[in-house]
């Protein structure tokens, strides 16, 4: 199961948000640039760099994704890519893979015409959930029923999934393996990227027990709860 350190983007700073809310705020550096280079100087072979003020006003900030790109580190990005033109722009300024929320929920249209253009490996449906629901404008909407939104990523022709547990985000409480599991049983071809709540190294143990190709982890890495390369040897 690969590892994938968080570099969340809010006002110029890297941070850490409390179960999405934009007013529970830890700030943790003060160049996303340097912190996500200094995860791939550390082991990562990727970093997931969420724009949170994109996520919010569907305006993401071109100039992140290029001095990622300029800075030679292999990023995912989401955060306001709400459209094909925008994930495009994100990939040719050097995005590995773009992470879409609100098309996933609302379009799933957007998702089927970047994976005709850019390929299925490089878009990632976001599933952020909260109840039975998956919200997308920043988590900030009501969202629409989990299994009408997978349905319509699946049938987009999505791949990967980013499942994140709302409630649990940036809690170090746990992730939510049900959550992963419910989508591998609904499309057990998915490749899903579980995010929210990862404290421990078991954690990551029971992700990947559950079936997750992938664990995003913030708050545990920039905590020291453990290391990167701990979860890196924890589980080879």
């Amino acid at each position: 199961m690969q590892v994938i350190p968080a570099v969340d983007v809010y006002r110029g700073e890297v941070v850490r948000l409390l179960r999405g809310d934009y007013d529970q705020v830890t700030v943790y550096g003060d160049d996303p640039v340097a912190m996500a280079r200094s995860w791939v100087e550390r082991g990562a072979d990727l970093v997931h760099v969420v724009d949170l003020e994109g996520a919010r006003s569907g305006t993401p900030d071109h100039t992140l994704w290029e001095r990622l790109g300029e800075a030679g580190v292999p990023f995912q990005v989401g955060g306001g890519i709400r459209t094909a033109d925008l994930a495009r722009q994100a990939v040719d300024a050097g995005a590995e893979r773009v992470v879409l929320g609100s098309a996933a929920v609302w379009e799933p249209e957007v998702l089927e015409d970047l994976v005709g253009t850019l390929g299925a490996g490089r878009v990632v449906a976001a599933l952020d959930v909260r109840g039975d629901r998956a919200t997308g404008a920043g988590w900030t909407d009501r969202g629409r029923s989990l299994d009408e939104v997978v349905a319509g990523v699946v049938g987009a022709g999505c791949r990967w999934v980013l499942a994140t547990g709302i409630s649990r985000d940036g809690t170090l409480e746990g992730p939510d393996v049900g959550l992963v599991e419910r989508l591998l049983e609904a499309a057990p071809d998915l490749r899903v990227i579980g995010s929210g709540g990862v404290g421990t190294l078991e954690d990551l143990r029971a992700l990947a027990a559950a079936g997750a190709a992938a664990v995003v982890v913030g708050r545990a890495l920039y905590d020291e709860e453990f290391t990167l390369s701990e979860a890196l040897a924890f589980l080879r």
